[in-house]
């Protein structure tokens, strides 16, 4: 296979951005990409991704990367005639993106694309179009299906399935999950609350996080519950945002100035899989894209130096530490709880604050992930830094199936220069 590079990220702020549109958002992330690469403008690039979950509800659907690069081509910033690829997979919109970058690259056909995700979620004149954007990422004509597995679960576990006018389906499917860990495995709330208080704490040290304060253990419990045994600090925001990232082959690489080489990082595995109405003790979707992209780099889980996971709420960390094999499974509440996924930890994860802090503007999750990992092996991470990180993984999930996602991405990043 081609050797392919990431030399350029670059992520706005999380946040709310009422003032800003879907062009403010995609231009700052498309020109510090720019930047980052140190490329005054992108005349090399050859393929653009443009992933997003919401803009249809804006009013803008089908041709959504179009629609945002046209002034951009129009001020001689983007070249013309490059073809834009519209993705949309729900919470792995940008990972999806980024796959497709990248493999436009693999194949051979192209030496220079980028990827942009993005998402706006904070509608002020209009908050129904938050709710619709949220209400699509599950079979919609299963809905009973989804219902009946929930109310399945609670009855195993002993707790009753029931959903709110103050949240999203979602919320309460995964409080099922983290329920059913729960009872077979004895996870804590507590646990599950460390884990929220040390995103959080990292997120204080992310000037691009939305959230930027610290908390402790009994700050996040005493927190208003959302759905048991989830409270709103251990629940991702809803905000604003663009994230990007500029790729390359070796080759187009090696022809760059020398500043520019030694701050790429190579893609050295990538593996997504599919959800399904699975059964309860067969391991997740993630299990399956994580053997995958450790297959394709030539490394197993112990040699991860940080990762950055979807929790979406802050039990995600812990069972997705398990699928990807960092502790054995139903020890994942210990492995958080215990500060091993913290600073001076075994495995620091989620070192840009995670979705809980960070922020999850749908389309542009997976690839401040990415953006935040490329900062951790090339030492830029300032108060977060991860001494010595040299290969990096990023989790991203999206959409649900019953007792788990629709779409796992894992990928991983890895220092070489």
């Amino acid at each position: 296979m081609r050797d392919v590079y990431v030399i350029g990220t670059y992520t706005t702020q999380f946040k709310k951005h009422p003032d800003k549109t879907f062009h403010d958002l995609a231009r700052e992330a498309y020109l510090g990409a720019l930047a980052d690469a140190k490329m005054k403008k992108g005349d090399d690039i050859e393929t653009g991704w443009l992933g997003n979950c919401g803009m249809g509800f804006w009013g803008q659907n089908s041709i959504r990367g179009q629609a945002l690069f046209q002034p951009l081509v129009e001020e001689g910033l983007f070249p013309e005639r490059v073809p834009m690829f519209n993705v949309e997979n729900a919470c792995a919109t940008a990972s999806t993106a980024f796959s497709g970058a990248w493999k436009d690259i693999l194949a051979g056909t192209h030496e220079v694309t980028l990827a942009l995700g993005i998402e706006k979620l904070v509608s002020p004149d209009d908050p129904k179009r938050t709710t619709d954007t949220f209400g699509q990422g599950y079979i919609t004509t299963q809905h009973q299906r989804l219902v009946d597995e929930m109310t399945r679960v609670g009855e195993m576990t002993g707790h009753k399935f029931e959903t709110g006018p103050d949240r999203t389906i979602f919320m309460d499917t995964y409080a099922m999950q983290a329920k059913w860990h729960m009872w077979k495995y004895g996870t804590t709330q507590e646990q599950i609350a460390e884990g929220a208080a040390k995103n959080h704490n990292y997120g204080a040290l992310n000037e691009k996080a939305q959230y930027r304060f610290q908390l402790t253990r009994d700050d996040v419990m005493k927190d208003r519950l959302v759905s048991y045994p989830l409270t709103r600090a251990m629940c991702a925001p809803i905000g604003d945002g663009a994230a990007a990232a500029i790729l390359c082959s070796r080759e187009y690489l090696e022809g760059l100035p020398k500043d520019v080489q030694a701050r790429a990082v190579k893609i050295a595995g990538v593996g997504f899989s599919g959800g399904k109405y699975r059964k309860l003790d067969e391991p997740g979707l993630t299990r399956a894209a994580a053997d995958k992209a450790y297959r394709m780099a030539g490394v197993g889980p112990e040699d991860i130096d940080v990762a950055e996971v979807h929790d979406a709420t802050s039990f995600c960390e812990i069972y997705q530490s398990e699928m990807l094999r960092f502790c054995p499974e139903g020890e994942g509440g210990k492995f958080v709880g215990s500060g091993e996924s913290g600073p001076g930890g075994k495995l620091p994860i989620n070192t840009s604050g995670g979705l809980v802090s960070k922020g999850h503007p749908v389309g542009a999750t997976g690839l401040s992930m990415l953006h935040e990992l490329a900062a951790q092996l090339r030492g830029e991470a300032g108060q977060r830094q991860v001494k010595g990180a040299e290969i990096a993984l990023a989790e991203n999930g999206g959409g649900v199936i019953g007792m788990e996602e629709a779409v796992a991405s894992v990928i991983i990043l890895q220092k070489d220069r």
